[in-house]
């Protein structure tokens, strides 16, 4: 698992390393919605699936990937 480095000017992108490439890879982020989504992307770069796993607190937003055979 690879957490997303924080953004200082949050405008819904946040930066994480690709769990299999480990190319920095931008995901895109809504502030506002459920406390935890999940779902599975692809990278930009190599094209291998990921699993986004975003949640939402009183501190910010988190976006957590990981690999999609782990």
């Amino acid at each position: 698992m690879i957490e997303d480095e924080e953004d200082p000017l949050d405008d819904g992108a946040k930066f994480a390393q690709c769990p299999y490439c480990g190319e920095t890879v931008q995901v895109t982020v809504d502030p506002i919605g459920v406390s935890f989504e999940q779902y599975v992307e692809d990278c930009q770069v190599c094209c291998r699936p990921w699993n986004v796993n975003i949640t939402r607190d009183e501190d910010g937003v988190s976006v957590t990937l990981s690999r999609d055979d782990d």
